[in-house]
């Protein structure tokens, strides 16, 4: 279909074009803990990991720009006895350009696509800084952001107080 087919359908208005530009990425904070070399234990071990994500987004003081961060903490633990090994903490973010996207969507957007641009920079840092602690890397898998958008809009939901009616 052409534009002017795509405009017609639309019924006569043209869609913005969306622009996403990724000006940069880093590391806010970070803390690795390895908790079994402190204690000086050695040998092999069952782990069970644990990623707990929390993300966040604000407006910066430039026009069209948003910064949007994922924390995460992952704890291991040894699955047998509960002990801990390592306790990772990240807050990795990055800094958006973004024009065309309707005040309405702007939010699931900074808060499903931005940190969907993100993810495999955070993921590869996780994979090297347990591999670097002396562990197997940690290799994350996908996150399904729109799912957790939807959790996270659904909690916030079930947090509101019912609002009193004025009779």
């Amino acid at each position: 279909m052409s534009d002017n087919g795509a405009a017609a359908a639309n019924g006569g208005q043209q869609q913005p074009q969306v622009k996403m530009n990724i000006l940069g990425q880093f590391i806010r904070d970070m803390s690795f803990e390895n908790v079994m070399a402190q204690k000086g234990a050695t040998g092999e071990v069952k782990p069970d990991v644990s990623v707990q994500v929390n993300l966040d987004a604000k407006k910066r003081a430039v026009d069209h720009q948003y910064e949007v961060s994922i924390k995460l903490n992952v704890e291991s633990k040894v699955k047998e006895s509960g002990d801990p090994l390592f306790l990772l903490e990240i807050d990795y973010a990055g800094v958006f350009h973004i024009e065309g996207v309707p005040e309405e969507q702007l939010h699931p957007f900074l808060l499903i696509e931005c940190p969907r641009m993100l993810f495999p920079f955070l993921r590869r840092i996780v994979s090297d800084v347990t591999r670097d602690g002396g562990y197997p890397p940690l290799n994350l898998e996908n996150i399904d952001f729109v799912q957790l958008y939807r959790a996270e809009i659904a909690r916030r939901q079930k947090e509101q107080p019912a609002q009193p009616t004025n009779a």
